[in-house]
């Protein structure tokens, strides 16, 4: 039987490329977003909007499953979290049967405001009524690029002992992707990239790909936040997959 897939921020760093591989899989996929300019052959454009639950009804009507690739910085406690449970809401209304959504390794060790809304967002498909599994990633490539970027903006270059393990988004986008043919399974084993490396080494390596010349900027590693940036409380090492190193994924990026 064809398995019907939604996929809740489509089109974004994460969910294109699970929807790119979920039509690849033969499932029929859905693309959930408030807008669409990039729609790949196999799959199909559904508007929504998580603020307010416009189109969720339609967009989810005889949906299999459920893969929640959407994010927000700004206003994240809207989406994440009200957006969540609205979205769960309208899950259970249609009877889909997999709600599965992807999360970050360290939320709970690292006191940042954001971690704190993905922990609620967590929490709330725990405490929801569709059957679920949240897979935790480490941080993408494309978030540190776009780090590097702005902080290059004002002629600096951040260093410091913080520890990441950045990952491929395509590599995560498999997992998902395999989660969402798969039966409900809770907390599904994390997944990060192939290295930890410190701040100072991979901004080293931006720099050198980017051909950026800029004046070292030390991010001390103070507080409760800094220092289990620094005991790599964003990293798992256990959970290592093969996969670009962010300074090979600069050299082809």
């Amino acid at each position: 039987m064809n398995t019907v897939v939604a996929v809740v921020g489509g089109t974004g760093t994460l969910g294109a490329p699970v929807v790119r591989t979920l039509v690849a899989k033969g499932a029929t996929v859905r693309m959930l977003s408030r807008n669409a300019t990039d729609v790949p052959a196999g799959a199909e454009h559904h508007r929504v909007d998580l603020t307010s639950g416009e189109g969720l009804a339609a967009a989810l009507a005889g949906v299999d499953a459920v893969v929640d690739a959407a994010n927000s910085t700004k206003g994240a406690e809207e989406v994440l979290v009200a957006g969540t449970r609205r979205l769960l809401e309208a899950e259970k209304s249609a009877g889909v049967g997999h709600h599965l959504a992807i999360s970050i390794i360290g939320i709970d060790q690292v006191p940042m405001k954001y971690y704190r809304v993905k922990l609620a967002q967590e929490e709330a498909i725990e405490g929801g009524a569709v059957p679920w599994s949240i897979l935790r990633a480490s941080q993408f490539h494309q978030l540190l690029e776009m780090a590097f970027s702005a902080a290059s903006r004002f002629g600096v270059r951040p260093t410091g002992a913080a520890k990441v393990q950045p990952i491929d988004p395509v590599i995560v986008a498999a997992r998902l992707a395999d989660a969402a043919l798969a039966a409900p399974a809770g907390r599904l084993p994390d997944i990060a990239g192939p290295q930890v490396e410190t701040l100072s080494e991979l901004s080293r390596a931006w720099a050198a790909a980017r051909g950026k010349r800029r004046l070292p900027l030390r991010i001390p590693s103070w507080g409760k936040m800094g220092k289990a940036l620094a005991a790599g409380a964003l990293c798992d090492p256990a959970a290592r997959t093969t996969g670009e190193t962010f300074e090979e994924w600069l050299g082809r990026a």
